[in-house]
């Protein structure tokens, strides 16, 4: 199978170098030159334009910042799209686009995935991260080596567009985790307590998450890095609270969670790391919760696997 891989970014290029890596026949396609012009070094083609990708290949991934920015590239692959043409959107980005650009594909005799991804940059880049994948189990077959390739664990959540819903459902509880977690670290900096040892009872105990055990030590560490920023996490958790609005669930803790990024933003930029945002405690406290012994960035210690389907329990 040729695969076309368009936004060659943070995650993008971790993706696609997955699929290079592993001998894919890749072709790759960004507006930053730079970004082509590296993987084709490590083995990728230049795509030249997002139609000529979709002209010359069998499968086109879209890994972008936006849902506009995934439409405007659509628009051009349109035309191109007939039998047996597969589009694959691992941007995070709203259910109801992905279903409209979907359709159209669909139309045109092309199949559509939305197979976002989560877990993490470090994780994206050893082909360890998790893939959830909306589309018909027929399509689904046909791209399982691809996310396998990408992804260690790969769940088909169902229809078109049920994966972007789950993906900015976990980012909502990723993001709720952050705060609550610079939250605990600015308390017991406040209460005098040992930051390590703070750490490892987080870690030990039941107020441990995936995002203690990993943001918590880039935080600490005075960093914050895990490319990841502001503007992104606002996205998120506003297609999040899309989602709740057009279920008619009246949400509580969301909103609050929009208004402190937003406060962020105004406050540090939208391009600042998102963990930065224990910066408006800090600020408002005047303490520094940083401590010696933790990384500056997240890495993946664990060796590169051949992924597999995630089965449900019925």
């Amino acid at each position: 199978m040729r695969v076309g891989f368009i936004g060659l970014g943070n995650v993008g290029g971790k993706l696609s170098g997955s699929l290079i890596r592993n001998g894919y026949d890749v072709s790759v396609h960004d507006l930053n030159a730079d970004f082509v012009a590296g993987k084709v070094a490590d083995g990728a083609r230049d795509g030249q334009s997002p139609a000529q990708l979709m002209q010359d290949c069998d499968a086109v991934i879209t890994c972008l910042p936006s849902p506009a920015a995934s439409a405007a590239v659509m628009a051009e692959m349109l035309p191109h799209i007939g039998p047996c043409k597969i589009w694959m959107e691992m941007s995070t980005t709203d259910e109801a686009e992905v279903k409209r650009i979907g359709a159209q594909v669909i139309d045109a005799g092309g199949a559509a995935v939305d197979c976002p991804v989560s877990g993490g940059c470090h994780r994206a880049d050893t082909g360890n991260i998790s893939i959830f994948a909306g589309c018909g189990r027929p399509t689904f077959d046909r791209i399982l080596p691809l996310l396998t390739t990408m992804g260690r664990r790969v769940l088909h959540t169902g229809e078109l567009g049920s994966a972007s819903v789950l993906k900015v459902l976990t980012n909502y509880l990723a993001t709720a985790n952050l705060v609550s977690c610079a939250e605990a670290l600015t308390v017991a900096k406040g209460a005098g307590m040992d930051l390590g040892v703070a750490y490892e009872a987080m870690a030990i105990s039941s107020g441990t998450s995936f995002v203690h055990e990993t943001e918590s030590q880039v935080i600490l560490n005075g960093s914050r890095d895990i490319s990841f920023t502001m503007d992104l996490v606002a996205k998120d958790i506003g297609l999040f609270q899309d989602v709740a609005d057009r279920a008619g669930v009246p949400l509580q803790l969301n909103p609050l969670l929009i208004e402190i990024f937003n406060d962020g933003i105004a406050r540090f930029g939208p391009r600042e790391l998102s963990p930065n945002i224990i910066k408006r405690l800090e600020e408002a406290t005047g303490l520094d919760v940083t401590a010696p012994g933790f990384p500056s960035e997240m890495t993946d210690d664990e060796p590169e696997e051949q992924g597999a389907e995630v089965i449900v329990r019925r």
